[in-house]
C-alpha cells in the first residue's frame, strides 16, 4: 500500500504553508467551480418551478419526488427506504432505487421551504462545484505542490464529458465530491495507531456514498481496487505494502463493521426484502460505450457547439467517455513525460494508473465492442463479468466515468512537473501550452438544454383534490404515470412538500420487479388500462371500446381502489407530445362523462 497518497507524483511534497498567495488560489478554484456549476445549470436557474431538463425531465420529476418523500418520511416517521405511496398496492422498494436518502433527509428543511424543483437545482448545482472542490483540495493538499496543476486536474474532472452528460438530472452521478473523500479516508487507513478511529470514519462515509451513489460507490471501489493490487504488486512498492497490510486490513474490517451496521436494513431490503430484482432490464450492449466514443466530442461542449458532438451514446445523459482525440492524445504524452522522469515509486503508480485506465476503458465496451455505431462480433471481457451478481445490475457504458479522474490525475501530474522543473527551451514550454489549449478547449462545457415544462394544476396546488379523494386514498391521472408520464409523482411530491397530506398512485417511475428472466423493469407490468390510455396518448387514437374493455377497465380500478381519475388540460410528455384530447375522449368512453373541477377534467369512480 502507498504510504501516503503522494506516491501518485513520488515523494510526499511539503504541506504548502497557509499564506495569502494559496488562500488565493484556493478562493479562485472555488469560485470557478461555482461559476461553471451555475453556468451549466444556468436554464434551470431561469425558473426552477417552470424549467426542465430537455432530455431527460422523467428523472428530474424522479429525483424531485424522492426528495419530496425523503422529506416527509423523516418528518412522519414513515420508512425512508419502502413505500405505498406509488404502485398501489404492491409499493416500491426504493433500496434497490436511487433514493438519495442522504439528501433528502439534510435538504429537507430546503424542500418544504421553496419545493423540490428548487431544491433538486440547488443539489445538482453544489454536486458540481463541490466535486470540483474535493478534487483540487485532495490533489493540492496531498498529491501535488502546484495550485494551478490542483485547479486544472480538480476542474477537469467535476466538468468532463461524462459528470456533464449525468448533470441531466442524476444527483447520483453528479456526486463525484465522494470520490476524492473516498480515496482520501481509504488511504488514511494505513496509519499506524488510528485504524478505531479512522475505520470507522471511513465506515460512515461508505454508507453515506451508498445512500447517495450506490452504483458510483460499487464502480470507486472497483477502481481503488484494481488500483491498489496492481500498485501493491509492482516490485518498488511490494515491501511497503506488506508493511502496511495489517494496519490496513485492521481499519478496513471496523469500516466493514461500521457500514454493515448502518447499512444492514438497506442491504436487506436490497437482496432479500419484497419488490426486490437482480439485474435490470437494461441492454448491455445498448447501454455500452461505443470504442469510437473515446475519441468524439460530446454535445454539451464548445466542440459540440460547433457541430463536433456525435451521437454514439445511447441517449444524452451517458457520454461517459467523448474525450475527443486531441485529450487522448495529450494524456499518452503526459503519461510518457512523466515515466521517463520518474523513479520506480514513481513509476509503480503510473503503472497502477495506466492499468485502471485500460480495464474500465475495455470494461465500458460492453459485452461485444461496438466501433462508430457497428456492433462487431468481438466478445469483451464484460461479457463473463457481466454475469456476476451485484455487476449485473450495472451500466457498463459507466465504467468509462473511472477514465476521465486518471486523465485529470495525469494533467495535473504533468502541469506541477512543468511548474517545479520547467522545459529548458521556449519552445517546448509554448508547446505543452499549446497541447494543453487544443486538447481541453474544446471540451469546456455548454449549459444544458431546457424547455418549459407543463404546470401541476390548480386542482393539485389549491388543494381541491382532498374534496374527492380520502387520506391516503388513489388519485390517478390519466395516462397513469410511468417513465414518459411523470406528472403523477410530482403532483404528489407538491402535495408531500406543500404539507397537503397523502394520496397515493398506481404505477410511477421506479424499478421493479417483473422484467425478462427475473430482471428488473421500468415500472410495473402495464394493465389493460394504462396501455389503452398510452395508445391514446402517444398515436391521437381512441380504441374500439367492448363490454370486455370495460369490464378489464373496472377491474384495473378496483384493483388499485382508485377513487378519482384526473387529466389535465396540459399532459407533460417526458419523451413526446401528448395528445390531450384523445385521452380525453378515450377515458370518456370508458369511464363515462366527466365533471370539471379548477383546471382538470375529472371522473369520480365509486368504491365497490
Amino acid at each position: 500500500m502507498p504510504t501516503s497518497p503522494s506516491v501518485a507524483t513520488g515523494p510526499a511534497p511539503a504541506s504548502p504553508p497557509r499564506t495569502a498567495r494559496g488562500r488565493r488560489a484556493d478562493l479562485i478554484v472555488v469560485l470557478a467551480a461555482l461559476v461553471l456549476a451555475v453556468w451549466v445549470t444556468s436554464g434551470l436557474w431561469r425558473d426552477p418551478n417552470v424549467r426542465a431538463v430537455t432530455v431527460n425531465s422523467s428523472d428530474q420529476a424522479l429525483f424531485e419526488w424522492l426528495l419530496a418523500f425523503g422529506g416527509h418520511a423523516l418528518t412522519h416517521g414513515e420508512n425512508p427506504f419502502f413505500t405505498h405511496l406509488i404502485n398501489v398496492p404492491d409499493g416500491v422498494n426504493l433500496a434497490v432505487n436511487t433514493s438519495v436518502t442522504v439528501y433528502a433527509v439534510v435538504f429537507a428543511p430546503l424542500t418544504y421551504l421553496v419545493g423540490p424543483p428548487v431544491t433538486f437545482l440547488v443539489i445538482l448545482t453544489l454536486n458540481l462545484a463541490a466535486t470540483a472542490v474535493a478534487w483540487y483540495l485532495l490533489l493540492s493538499r496531498q498529491y501535488v505542490r502546484s495550485r494551478l496543476a490542483a485547479g486544472v486536474g480538480g476542474l477537469f474532472i467535476a466538468y468532463s464529458p461524462g459528470m456533464v452528460s449525468h448533470a441531466n438530472a442524476h444527483l447520483n452521478w453528479t456526486a463525484g465530491w465522494l470520490v476524492p473523500l473516498l480515496i482520501w479516508r481509504l488511504f488514511a487507513l494505513r496509519r499506524p495507531g488510528h485504524w478505531l478511529r479512522d475505520g470507522t470514519i471511513f465506515g460512515v462515509l461508505v454508507a453515506v456514498a451508498f445512500s447517495i451513489a450506490a452504483e458510483g460507490l460499487f464502480f470507486t471501489a472497483l477502481a481503488l481496487g484494481v488500483f491498489v493490487v496492481v500498485w501493491s504488486l509492482h516490485p518498488a512498492r511490494r515491501a511497503e505494502a506488506r508493511a502496511a497490510l495489517p494496519t490496513f486490513l485492521r481499519g478496513l474490517g471496523v469500516a466493514a463493521v461500521v457500514a454493515g451496521a448502518l447499512l444492514a436494513y438497506p442491504l436487506w431490503l436490497h437482496f432479500a426484502g419484497p419488490q426486490r430484482f437482480h439485474g435490470t432490464g437494461f441492454d448491455p450492449v445498448i447501454h455500452s460505450e461505443d470504442v469510437a466514443a473515446f475519441v468524439s466530442y460530446p454535445r454539451r461542449s464548445l466542440a459540440g457547439e460547433a457541430g463536433l458532438g456525435t451521437s454514439l451514446a445511447p441517449n444524452p445523459t451517458e457520454e461517459n467517455s467523448f474525450f475527443g482525440a486531441p485529450l487522448l492524445l495529450l494524456t499518452v504524452v503526459c503519461f510518457v513525460a512523466l515515466w521517463r522522469r520518474a523513479d520506480p515509486g514513481r513509476r509503480a503508480t503510473l503503472w497502477a494508473l495506466g492499468v485502471l485506465a485500460v480495464v474500465f476503458s475495455v470494461l465500458s465496451w460492453g459485452p461485444v465492442a461496438k466501433v462508430d455505431g457497428d456492433r462487431t462480433d468481438v466478445p469483451m471481457p464484460f461479457d463473463l463479468l457481466g454475469q456476476l451478481p451485484v455487476v449485473n445490475a450495472a451500466l457498463p457504458a459507466r465504467l468509462a466515468l473511472v477514465v476521465a479522474p486518471v486523465i485529470g490525475l495525469l494533467l495535473a501530474y504533468t502541469i506541477d512537473q512543468l511548474r517545479t522543473a520547467p522545459p529548458r527551451h521556449r519552445f517546448s514550454e509554448a508547446a505543452w501550452a499549446l497541447g494543453f489549449v487544443v486538447a481541453l478547449l474544446p471540451l469546456v462545457p455548454t449549459p444544458l438544454l431546457t424547455s418549459e415544462r407543463e404546470p401541476i394544476p390548480r386542482f393539485i396546488t389549491a388543494g381541491t383534490w382532498k374534496e374527492y379523494v380520502s387520506p391516503g386514498g388513489v388519485l390517478t391521472p390519466v395516462p397513469v404515470a410511468v417513465d414518459v408520464y411523470p406528472d403523477g409523482q410530482r403532483w404528489q411530491a407538491y402535495a408531500l412538500a406543500h404539507r397537503q397530506g397523502e394520496f397515493r398512485i398506481p404505477a410511477g417511475f421506479f424499478l421493479g420487479p417483473g422484467g425478462p428472466d427475473g430482471r428488473g423493469r421500468i415500472g410495473p407490468v402495464p394493465r389493460p388500462f394504462n396501455a389503452l390510455m398510452d395508445q391514446a396518448a402517444r398515436t391521437g387514437m381512441v380504441p374500439i371500446v367492448t363490454d370486455g374493455t370495460l369490464r378489464e377497465v373496472r377491474a384495473d380500478l378496483a384493483y388499485w381502489r382508485v377513487e378519482a381519475v384526473v387529466l389535465p388540460d396540459r399532459v407533460h410528455g417526458a419523451k413526446f407530445d401528448v395528445d390531450e384530447d384523445a385521452v380525453l375522449r378515450t377515458a370518456t368512453a370508458l369511464l363515462g362523462r366527466p365533471e370539471r373541477v379548477d383546471d382538470v377534467w375529472l371522473w369520480r369512480i365509486p368504491r365497490s
